[in-house]
């Protein structure tokens, strides 16, 4: 019997093999798909650069010579979406000492296929073109599953099933477990564009660019010299009546900004549509399994804090796992820490979102800046920063702790959350004696 099976090989799934078959695991990686392979979600944040750092694959993913993020626009002519009215850049640099100061901007049939050959390396059993379908259970307990491989159905039993199956959620679906973010039922149309030219850029090169306007936002991500990925994201039902590529022309139109980085740029791929993608499971961990990454929840890719969470969690889920693998008599107590880590990074991360479609995030600041008393606003700066560049888990950030105290936004059933940075716990834990306690953070 195996250690672990982990049905996904994208981001969350990879990690999670990787980190338990480095722990000298028996781990088998199911993937329904041929990498490489099509997926939305290119643009990095710079708490994942120390994820990567911390778990051995940094190196890997730097050699493949990605565009180089050190920031991101977010361009509100309203004044009311972001931390100033017109253009806010996030300069990461204005993170704090210690932490990475940029990230990357990948094209993910490539990043995901550099992760997956990661877990390889590590030693777990990858196999492409394998579909999960089914699940077996023994007394009330997931033990292993049912796939099928070159048209042949083949069953694997294993002590542990790991779902990093996305959207697929193939546990989800079986036990019921899914929920729609009936707020966040939105629709994004995108597409690839070459021709690039960062002359015609008029902020910073390699910066992602997200533009606010009353129906929604448009995202722009420099893919590589010269290939763009552009897209916009609004309520399903201004989608209605008219074709994507109505939809998406005449959005692009209202952000002059992006329009302008778009000069000389023609389009090389039709457009890609994804519609109610907002959801979560209540339920991330049972007997003999655990949700990581979008299997368990899936907010906006507004952002993009989409794959540094599910990377997390991921390899979080295989600390948790090897610590019930080595004393199951403590696999309770593990998978509940496991179940509240997972819900204090996606919780505060949805809350983020939810601040910015509601028009909330300014008195959200507001009230930090008040509750904190002494911040200056260069304080206030780098903790919205360090938020959008992933600051999910901490408890001394004032701006999340802020989003935190509003009960409409809560995803999740009442949880204990997990106030522990997945990414600088030792920095966080020394600030305790900085600047973030003496605002009793």
């Amino acid at each position: 019997m195996l250690d672990a099976i982990v049905m996904g090989g994208g981001p969350a799934g990879a990690v999670c093999a990787a980190v338990l078959a480095r722990q000298g695991r028996s781990v088998l990686v199911l993937e329904r798909q041929e990498f490489p392979r099509f997926h939305i979600g290119e643009s990095m944040l710079p708490y994942m650069v120390g994820l990567l750092e911390r778990h051995g694959l940094l190196d890997a993913v730097r050699e493949q010579g990605y565009v180089v993020k050190r920031g991101g626009e977010f361009i509100d002519p309203t004044g009311t979406k972001f931390f100033r009215a017109g253009v806010f850049r996030a300069d990461f640099a204005k993170t704090g000492d210690g932490r990475h100061h940029e990230t990357f901007q990948v094209e993910r049939s490539h990043f995901d296929r550099v992760n997956l050959d990661q877990a390889r390396a590590a030693g777990a059993t990858v196999r492409e073109g394998a579909q999960v379908v089914g699940l077996l259970e023994e007394g009330g307990r997931v033990v292993g599953v049912r796939y099928r491989e070159g048209g042949v159905e083949r069953e694997e039993r294993a002590r542990y099933v790991v779902d990093a199956t996305g959207r697929a959620g193939v546990v989800a679906n079986r036990f019921g477990l899914r929920r729609m973010i009936e707020d966040l039922r939105m629709v994004a149309v995108f597409h690839h564009r070459d021709g690039l030219d960062e002359a015609h850029n008029p902020g910073h090169e390699g910066d992602i660019q997200v533009g606010s306007h009353s129906d929604g936002w448009i995202w722009a991500i420099p893919l590589s010299a010269d290939r763009i990925s552009v897209g916009t994201v609004m309520h399903r039902d201004r989608l209605r009546g008219r074709t994507p590529a109505e939809a998406f022309a005449e959005h692009v139109e209202r952000v002059p900004r992006i329009n302008q980085r778009l000069t000389g740029t023609s389009a090389t791929s039709d457009f890609w549509v994804e519609t109610d993608y907002s959801y979560h499971s209540d339920q991330v961990t049972g007997p003999g399994w655990v949700m990581v990454g979008d299997a368990g929840c899936f907010g906006d890719p507004m952002f993009s804090g989409g794959v540094l969470v599910g990377m997390a969690t991921g390899a979080e889920a295989a600390e948790a796992l090897g610590r019930a693998l080595d004393s199951p008599a403590d696999e309770e107590q593990a998978l509940t820490g496991y179940s509240n880590f997972f819900k204090t990074g996606y919780d505060t991360y949805v809350r983020l979102i939810f601040s910015f479609y509601e028009g909330e995030l300014l008195p959200a600041l507001a009230e930090a800046h008040s509750e904190a008393g002494n911040l200056s606003e260069a304080d206030m700066e780098m903790y919205v920063v360090r938020l959008l560049g992933g600051d999910f888990w901490s408890a001394r950030n004032p701006v999340a702790n802020a989003l935190r105290a509003n009960p409409a936004w809560s995803t999740f059933s009442p949880f204990e959350p997990v106030h522990r940075c997945p990414v600088y716990p030792e920095l966080d834990v020394a600030e305790l004696g900085g600047l973030a306690g003496a605002v009793g953070r």
